[in-house]
C-alpha cells in the first residue's frame, strides 16, 4: 500500500503557488515606500507664502488663479493647505473691510464724478 506514491496537491496548483509568491515579491519591490500623495514642491509653497505675504488682500482662490496664470498647476485646496501650515490667515485684509466702507467708497466716487454739461457758445458766422 505504501509502494505508490499519492499527490496531495495537483502540479497545477503547484505552479500557482509558485506564480502567486513571484508576483508578490515583485509587488512588494516596486511599491512606492510612502503611501498618500506626494509632498508639494518646496518652491511652490515658497511661492504661495510669498504671494500671500506680497497681497493681503488675495485669498487662496486668488492666489491659487495667479498661480495658473504663472503656468504652475496646483490644486486650490493645497494653496489652503499650504496657508494653513504656515499659519497665515487666507485673506487678513478682506475682513477688515465691510460691505458698509464699501458702499461708502462707492458714494464718495459717484459724488467725484461731474454729471454736469457745460456747452460753451461760440460765434457763428451766418452768412446771408
Amino acid at each position: 500500500m505504501l509502494h505508490q506514491p499519492r499527490l496531495l496537491v495537483r502540479p497545477d496548483t503547484v505552479l500557482r503557488w509558485h506564480r502567486d509568491l513571484i508576483a508578490r515579491r515583485h509587488t512588494q519591490s516596486s511599491r512606492p515606500y510612502r503611501a498618500g500623495r506626494p509632498r508639494t514642491i518646496r518652491s511652490i509653497r515658497t511661492l504661495v507664502l510669498r504671494l500671500a505675504r506680497e497681497n493681503n488682500g488675495w485669498a487662496n482662490r486668488r492666489i491659487h488663479g495667479e498661480l495658473l496664470v504663472l503656468g504652475v498647476k496646483v490644486a486650490a485646496s493645497t494653496v489652503w493647505e499650504i496657508l494653513q501650515d504656515a499659519g497665515v490667515d487666507p485673506a487678513p485684509e478682506r475682513t477688515s473691510s465691510t460691505w458698509a466702507t464699501f458702499l461708502r467708497s462707492q458714494a464718495q466716487g459717484l459724488i467725484a464724478t461731474d454729471f454736469f454739461e457745460t456747452v460753451t457758445l461760440t460765434a457763428c458766422t451766418s452768412s446771408r
